[in-house]
């Protein structure tokens, strides 16, 4: 994939400075010690020795992925310049795929992207689950139960890709990892690069995944292991992939395993399992393959084909804990601390199982949402206005992502049952008699908007 190096001002917006304001109350003020305590752990000997030419930037978007390009894409509709700093050399290629349902669409459709990648994937018209013997238990097609409904698996790379390129020139800076993070005296926030670049930013979004350095430096706890692990893998079929357009769903005993076609050549697959703790980490797909085939070993011929079509190379599969983080009120820090010029957006903040297929969207969601507050409060002109967008994103946003976090991990919890007993009763009474889709569907309803 060629080089993507992009970065240049659309147009102008007043200049204004972040001071952190003074603590009113004595809770703040304990947070804030905790956060300048936290603060110290980053400051890295490259530090001290570091050049004294410091570059100034207005906003500083940390990771590009996701919810970092589409964020950047959609202050850029607004008519503002951002930074955007990517740790690799290049744009990210690992994930394979990921879904996307309607919310997800309806944001892409905002920032102006939707008709290229539409005309790329196609669209899955419905699900079936079946048992690992093969027997169907239940099917549905979405738009008989929401007509509005759209969903497609999303090559990652491609996403990227396409989000990359509405950006200006030099928007992105590569190979830029983030070494250390501080505060300075007149309340912007310096970064430091590995390579020893040294950044005064009025403005940071925390963007950079899920063991987000910037989230750790505000006072975040790690995310939690849930106790099961995932295979993910991108099947090839030159000629051309024979499966209907819809997601497979098949159900074992603490092991569960699924595909979705993305293209006319292409098809994503995955399987769940449960494992107490996190094991070494394994990326050799040959040794990847074989434990994912060994996982399903006598399920359905259709998922051990996609696996034995998926090619032996990096990236086409991978396998990865899944975590999360409850954000629970008065716990959690918020994602944009009182006084704080940082903000954080997507799994930096909320990452969440994969159960629903809302990571991605909701990091879309995040990007607009955002997006539009800030670019309000950055063309007013005044400095309060600024803490008050990022403090109204948090809130909207938390009511949002909160409840889709604790929902996905409890449907994660209840499709891991390895009990036999009550496999027995999923598969016989609650799939065939009691699951509707309807109400699985009803987050992914979403309004997305950009006030240009």
């Amino acid at each position: 994939m060629a080089t993507i190096n992009r970065y240049a001002m659309s147009m102008p917006f007043p200049s204004f400075s972040l001071s952190s304001s003074p603590c009113s109350q004595s809770k703040t003020c304990s947070y804030s010690r905790a956060l300048s305590r936290s603060k110290s752990v980053f400051v890295s000997r490259a530090a001290i020795n570091a050049p004294t030419a410091i570059q100034n930037e207005d906003l500083v978007i940390v990771g590009g992925g996701i919810a970092g390009l589409a964020t950047a894409v959609s202050l850029h509709r607004l008519g503002i310049k951002s930074l955007v700093l990517e740790q690799a050399d290049s744009l990210r290629t690992g994930g394979t795929s990921l879904t996307l349902f309607k919310n997800g669409w309806r944001v892409l459709d905002t920032i102006g992207v939707a008709d290229e990648l539409r005309s790329q994937f196609l669209e899955i018209q419905g699900m079936v689950i079946k048992t690992e013997k093969g027997r169907e238990l239940r099917s549905f097609k979405f738009k008989e139960v929401d007509k509005s409904q759209e969903v497609r698996a999303v090559e990652r790379s491609i996403l990227l890709t396409t989000l990359a390129d509405q950006l200006p020139p030099n928007t992105i800076k590569f190979s830029s990892k983030l070494a250390s993070i501080d505060s300075s005296d007149a309340g912007e926030t310096l970064l430091e690069l590995a390579n020893g670049t040294r950044i005064s930013a009025k403005i940071v979004i925390g963007c950079d995944g899920v063991r987000s350095t910037i989230a750790k430096w505000m006072g975040f706890a790690e995310p939690n292991y849930v106790g099961h692990y995932a295979f993910r893998g991108l099947a090839f079929y030159p000629k051309g992939q024979k499966y209907e357009p819809r997601v497979n769903y098949i159900y074992g005993d603490g092991v569960r395993g699924g595909y979705v076609p993305v293209s006319s050549t292409k098809v994503y697959w995955f399987i769940v399992y449960n494992c107490n703790s996190p094991g070494p980490r394994v990326t050799d797909p040959f040794q990847l393959m074989k434990q994912a085939k060994e996982l399903v070993k006598g399920w359905p011929s259709d998922l051990q084909d996609i696996i034995d079509n998926t090619p032996e190379r990096e990236n086409t599969i991978i396998r990865s804990p899944l975590v999360d983080r409850w954000l629970w009120p008065g716990i959690s820090p918020p994602p944009a601390p009182r006084g704080s010029n940082i903000v954080l957006a997507g799994d930096a903040w909320h990452p969440m199982t994969p159960n629903l297929g809302q990571g991605g969207c909701c990091a879309l969601e995040d990007a607009v949402v955002l997006a539009k507050k800030l670019s309000v409060a950055m063309k007013s002109g005044e400095e309060s206005n600024i803490g008050e967008a990022l403090g109204s994103y948090g809130k909207e946003r938390w009511s949002r992502v909160f409840p889709l976090t604790i929902r996905a991990n409890l449907v994660g919890k209840l499709l891991q049952w390895d009990n036999p007993v009550v496999c027995y009763i999923r598969n016989e009474f609650i799939v065939p008699k009691l699951v509707q889709i309807g109400p699985l569907l009803e987050h992914t309803n979403f309004d997305s908007e950009l006030v240009l």
